[in-house]
Protein backbone atom coordinates (compact mmCIF):
# COMPACT_ATOMS: atom_id res chain seq x y z
CA UNK A 1 0.00 0.00 0.00
CA UNK A 2 1.96 2.91 -1.21
CA UNK A 3 -0.06 5.32 1.62
CA UNK A 4 0.52 3.39 4.01
CA UNK A 5 4.99 3.14 3.32
CA UNK A 6 4.54 6.98 3.01
CA UNK A 7 2.92 6.81 6.08
CA UNK A 8 5.63 5.38 7.89
CA UNK A 9 8.84 6.88 5.84
CA UNK A 10 6.75 10.14 7.80
CA UNK A 11 7.10 8.57 10.80
CA UNK A 12 10.79 7.20 10.46
CA UNK A 13 11.40 10.68 9.52
CA UNK A 14 10.60 12.66 12.20
CA UNK A 15 11.73 9.64 14.79
CA UNK A 16 15.24 10.55 13.18
CA UNK A 17 15.50 13.93 13.39
CA UNK A 18 14.05 14.58 17.13
CA UNK A 19 14.83 11.52 18.87
CA UNK A 20 18.25 10.33 17.62
CA UNK A 21 19.41 7.66 20.50
CA UNK A 22 15.68 6.72 20.05
CA UNK A 23 16.16 6.28 16.42
CA UNK A 24 19.34 4.58 16.40
CA UNK A 25 17.78 2.29 19.18
CA UNK A 26 14.70 1.67 16.81
CA UNK A 27 17.19 0.30 13.66
CA UNK A 28 18.18 -2.78 16.09
CA UNK A 29 15.12 -3.73 15.62
CA UNK A 30 13.01 -6.02 12.94
CA UNK A 31 11.57 -4.15 10.47
CA UNK A 32 7.85 -4.75 11.74
CA UNK A 33 8.49 -3.54 15.39
CA UNK A 34 10.66 -0.88 13.91
CA UNK A 35 8.08 1.11 12.16
CA UNK A 36 5.62 0.68 14.71
CA UNK A 37 8.11 2.29 17.30
CA UNK A 38 8.30 5.36 14.65
CA UNK A 39 4.71 5.39 14.60
CA UNK A 40 4.46 5.87 18.27
CA UNK A 41 7.32 8.24 18.42
CA UNK A 42 5.25 10.10 15.66
CA UNK A 43 2.18 10.18 17.86
CA UNK A 44 4.35 10.99 21.29
CA UNK A 45 6.40 13.86 18.85
CA UNK A 46 2.75 15.68 17.49
CA UNK A 47 1.27 15.37 21.13
CA UNK A 48 4.26 16.85 22.00
CA UNK A 49 3.95 19.68 20.01
CA UNK A 50 0.61 20.86 20.82
CA UNK A 51 1.80 22.01 24.60
CA UNK A 52 5.02 22.72 23.39
CA UNK A 53 6.13 23.56 20.20
CA UNK A 54 3.57 25.16 17.78
CA UNK A 55 0.99 25.02 19.71
CA UNK A 56 2.43 26.99 22.92
CA UNK A 57 0.66 29.33 24.96
CA UNK A 58 -2.80 28.65 22.37
CA UNK A 59 -3.81 25.06 23.11
CA UNK A 60 -6.47 24.54 25.71
CA UNK A 61 -7.55 21.74 27.25
CA UNK A 62 -10.20 21.25 24.92
CA UNK A 63 -7.98 20.98 22.06
CA UNK A 64 -6.39 17.84 24.19
CA UNK A 65 -9.59 16.26 24.93
CA UNK A 66 -10.09 16.53 21.03
CA UNK A 67 -6.71 15.16 20.46
CA UNK A 68 -7.44 12.53 22.82
CA UNK A 69 -10.41 11.82 21.05
CA UNK A 70 -9.07 11.23 17.32
CA UNK A 71 -6.09 9.25 19.29
CA UNK A 72 -8.54 6.81 20.41
CA UNK A 73 -10.60 6.33 17.27
CA UNK A 74 -6.80 5.91 15.37
CA UNK A 75 -6.25 2.92 17.81
CA UNK A 76 -9.70 1.83 16.86
CA UNK A 77 -8.94 1.24 13.06
CA UNK A 78 -10.63 5.17 12.31
CA UNK A 79 -7.37 7.77 11.87
CA UNK A 80 -8.10 10.59 10.18
CA UNK A 81 -7.77 10.79 6.14
CA UNK A 82 -5.46 13.50 6.19
CA UNK A 83 -2.84 12.09 8.42
CA UNK A 84 -0.05 10.54 7.69
CA UNK A 85 1.42 9.60 11.40
CA UNK A 86 -2.32 8.70 12.19
CA UNK A 87 -2.59 6.13 9.43
CA UNK A 88 0.98 4.33 10.64
CA UNK A 89 -0.22 4.27 14.47
CA UNK A 90 -3.88 2.66 13.01
CA UNK A 91 -1.70 0.30 10.88
CA UNK A 92 0.84 -0.50 14.05
CA UNK A 93 -2.56 -0.70 16.16
CA UNK A 94 -4.06 -3.63 14.39
CA UNK A 95 -0.62 -5.42 14.10
CA UNK A 96 0.54 -5.36 17.82
CA UNK A 97 -1.82 -4.96 21.03
CA UNK A 98 -1.34 -1.42 21.64
CA UNK A 99 -3.53 -0.49 24.89
CA UNK A 100 -5.19 2.70 24.88
CA UNK A 101 -4.35 3.50 28.93
CA UNK A 102 -1.04 4.94 28.03
CA UNK A 103 -1.96 7.24 25.21
CA UNK A 104 -4.33 8.86 27.49
CA UNK A 105 -2.03 8.73 30.52
CA UNK A 106 0.09 10.45 28.43
CA UNK A 107 -1.96 12.79 27.01
CA UNK A 108 -2.76 13.70 30.98
CA UNK A 109 0.97 14.45 31.39
CA UNK A 110 0.32 17.07 28.68
CA UNK A 111 -2.69 18.64 30.77
CA UNK A 112 -0.44 19.49 33.92
CA UNK A 113 2.54 21.32 31.35
CA UNK A 114 -0.53 23.58 30.72
CA UNK A 115 -1.60 24.38 34.23
CA UNK A 116 1.22 23.71 36.18
CA UNK A 117 5.35 24.64 35.97
CA UNK A 118 6.33 23.92 39.50
CA UNK A 119 6.72 20.27 41.17
CA UNK A 120 6.38 20.75 44.79
CA UNK A 121 7.47 17.01 45.46
CA UNK A 122 9.52 14.24 43.82
CA UNK A 123 6.20 12.00 44.40
CA UNK A 124 4.06 14.56 42.29
CA UNK A 125 7.30 14.44 39.33
CA UNK A 126 7.62 11.45 39.32
CA UNK A 127 3.47 10.69 38.22
CA UNK A 128 4.62 13.64 35.64
CA UNK A 129 7.53 11.55 34.55
CA UNK A 130 4.87 8.21 34.23
CA UNK A 131 2.86 10.19 32.01
CA UNK A 132 4.92 11.88 29.33
CA UNK A 133 7.47 8.95 29.70
CA UNK A 134 6.90 5.80 31.89
CA UNK A 135 3.88 5.76 29.10
CA UNK A 136 6.00 5.74 26.31
CA UNK A 137 8.01 2.47 28.16
CA UNK A 138 4.75 0.98 27.88
CA UNK A 139 4.25 1.48 24.33
CA UNK A 140 7.22 0.60 23.45
CA UNK A 141 6.88 -2.39 25.22
CA UNK A 142 3.97 -3.73 23.80
CA UNK A 143 5.06 -3.73 20.46
CA UNK A 144 8.25 -5.89 21.28
CA UNK A 145 6.68 -8.48 23.46
CA UNK A 146 7.21 -10.44 26.07
CA UNK A 147 8.60 -13.94 27.06
CA UNK A 148 5.82 -16.38 27.46
CA UNK A 149 4.99 -16.00 31.23
CA UNK A 150 7.25 -12.90 31.94
CA UNK A 151 5.84 -9.08 32.69
CA UNK A 152 8.53 -6.18 32.76
CA UNK A 153 5.96 -3.59 32.96
CA UNK A 154 6.91 -2.01 36.11
CA UNK A 155 10.58 -1.93 34.42
CA UNK A 156 9.37 -0.61 31.02
CA UNK A 157 7.88 2.44 33.45
CA UNK A 158 11.00 2.70 35.13
CA UNK A 159 13.07 2.73 31.95
CA UNK A 160 10.77 5.92 31.12
CA UNK A 161 11.06 8.16 33.84
CA UNK A 162 14.62 7.51 33.89
CA UNK A 163 14.94 8.70 30.64
CA UNK A 164 12.48 11.80 31.75
CA UNK A 165 14.70 12.50 34.20
CA UNK A 166 18.05 12.61 32.30
CA UNK A 167 15.90 14.63 30.07
CA UNK A 168 14.87 17.15 33.05
CA UNK A 169 18.55 17.22 34.20
CA UNK A 170 20.03 18.18 30.74
CA UNK A 171 17.50 20.96 30.12
CA UNK A 172 17.46 22.50 33.48
CA UNK A 173 18.54 25.96 32.20
CA UNK A 174 16.46 25.79 29.24
CA UNK A 175 13.28 24.95 30.74
CA UNK A 176 13.99 27.68 33.20
CA UNK A 177 14.06 29.87 30.20
CA UNK A 178 10.15 28.65 29.17
CA UNK A 179 9.44 29.37 32.87
CA UNK A 180 9.44 25.91 34.17
CA UNK A 181 11.27 24.29 36.85
CA UNK A 182 11.04 20.13 37.02
CA UNK A 183 13.65 19.84 39.63
CA UNK A 184 11.48 19.17 42.95
CA UNK A 185 11.10 22.34 44.96
CA UNK A 186 11.59 20.03 48.13
CA UNK A 187 14.97 19.23 46.92
CA UNK A 188 15.98 22.87 46.34
CA UNK A 189 15.24 23.69 49.59
CA UNK A 190 17.29 20.49 50.81
CA UNK A 191 20.11 22.10 49.36
CA UNK A 192 19.18 25.74 50.47
CA UNK A 193 19.46 26.51 46.31
CA UNK A 194 16.72 28.68 44.97
CA UNK A 195 14.56 29.99 42.42
CA UNK A 196 16.60 32.73 42.01
CA UNK A 197 19.90 31.23 42.75
CA UNK A 198 18.73 28.99 39.30
CA UNK A 199 18.22 31.88 37.58
CA UNK A 200 20.98 33.06 37.81
CA UNK A 201 22.62 29.88 37.05
CA UNK A 202 24.81 29.97 40.14
CA UNK A 203 27.26 26.36 40.22
CA UNK A 204 28.31 26.25 43.46
CA UNK A 205 28.91 23.69 45.96
CA UNK A 206 24.98 23.60 46.62
CA UNK A 207 24.34 23.02 42.90
CA UNK A 208 26.71 20.07 42.63
CA UNK A 209 25.39 18.32 45.17
CA UNK A 210 22.18 19.05 43.92
CA UNK A 211 22.52 17.49 40.77
CA UNK A 212 24.71 14.56 42.04
CA UNK A 213 21.10 13.75 44.14
CA UNK A 214 19.75 13.96 41.15
CA UNK A 215 21.77 12.30 39.19
CA UNK A 216 22.06 8.89 41.65
CA UNK A 217 18.13 8.98 41.68
CA UNK A 218 18.29 8.57 38.09
CA UNK A 219 20.74 6.16 38.03
CA UNK A 220 18.30 3.57 40.75
CA UNK A 221 15.47 4.22 37.44
CA UNK A 222 17.68 2.55 35.41
CA UNK A 223 19.20 0.11 37.37
CA UNK A 224 15.52 -0.96 37.78
CA UNK A 225 15.04 -0.79 34.35
CA UNK A 226 17.72 -3.30 33.64
CA UNK A 227 16.10 -5.79 35.33
CA UNK A 228 13.24 -5.99 33.09
CA UNK A 229 14.85 -6.33 29.75
CA UNK A 230 15.39 -9.97 30.49
CA UNK A 231 11.61 -10.18 29.57
CA UNK A 232 11.53 -8.89 26.26
CA UNK A 233 11.76 -10.90 23.32
CA UNK A 234 15.01 -11.70 22.28
CA UNK A 235 15.12 -9.62 19.42
CA UNK A 236 14.15 -6.45 21.55
CA UNK A 237 17.11 -6.73 24.02
CA UNK A 238 19.81 -5.39 21.75
CA UNK A 239 17.63 -2.16 21.24
CA UNK A 240 16.65 -1.56 24.46
CA UNK A 241 20.19 -2.45 26.19
CA UNK A 242 21.46 0.46 23.33
CA UNK A 243 18.74 2.85 24.13
CA UNK A 244 19.47 2.33 28.03
CA UNK A 245 23.52 2.71 27.77
CA UNK A 246 23.41 5.44 25.32
CA UNK A 247 21.05 7.74 27.12
CA UNK A 248 22.32 7.44 30.42
CA UNK A 249 26.17 8.12 29.57
CA UNK A 250 23.67 11.66 29.15
CA UNK A 251 24.21 11.74 33.02
CA UNK A 252 27.66 11.14 32.97
CA UNK A 253 28.69 13.82 30.58
CA UNK A 254 27.12 16.25 33.08
CA UNK A 255 29.28 15.03 35.37
CA UNK A 256 31.63 15.89 33.02
CA UNK A 257 30.95 19.07 32.00
CA UNK A 258 31.17 19.87 35.60
CA UNK A 259 27.27 20.59 36.38
CA UNK A 260 27.03 23.37 33.64
CA UNK A 261 23.61 22.74 32.23
CA UNK A 262 22.65 25.97 32.56
CA UNK A 263 23.64 26.70 28.71
CA UNK A 264 26.10 23.86 28.38
CA UNK A 265 23.88 20.45 26.65
CA UNK A 266 25.22 17.62 27.43
CA UNK A 267 25.00 14.74 24.41
CA UNK A 268 26.39 11.64 23.64
CA UNK A 269 28.10 12.19 20.23
CA UNK A 270 27.85 9.32 17.29
CA UNK A 271 31.03 7.62 17.52
CA UNK A 272 30.82 7.12 21.54
CA UNK A 273 26.86 5.44 20.57
CA UNK A 274 28.29 3.14 18.06
CA UNK A 275 31.39 2.15 20.11
CA UNK A 276 29.25 1.24 22.81
CA UNK A 277 27.00 -0.96 20.83
CA UNK A 278 29.27 -4.51 21.30
CA UNK A 279 28.37 -4.03 25.02
CA UNK A 280 24.65 -3.69 24.45
CA UNK A 281 25.04 -6.63 22.18
CA UNK A 282 27.04 -8.94 24.92
CA UNK A 283 24.18 -8.06 27.55
CA UNK A 284 21.14 -8.83 25.04
CA UNK A 285 22.42 -12.36 24.39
Amino acid sequence: MPDLQRAYDACRSITAEYAKTFYLGSMLLPMAKRKAIWAIYAWCRNTDELVDGTGMGTVTVADLECWEARTLRTLQGNPPEDSLEDLALADAAQQFPLTAEPFVDLIAGMRMDLTQNRYSTFAELETYCYRVAGTVGLMSAQIMGYVTGKDGTEEAIALGVALQLTNILRDVGEDYRRGRIYLPLEDLRKFSYSEEDLGKYINDQRWKALMEFEIQRAYSYYEKAEGGIITLQRDSRFPVWASLIHYRKILKKIQDNRYQNFVQRAYVSKTEKFISLPAAWLKAQ
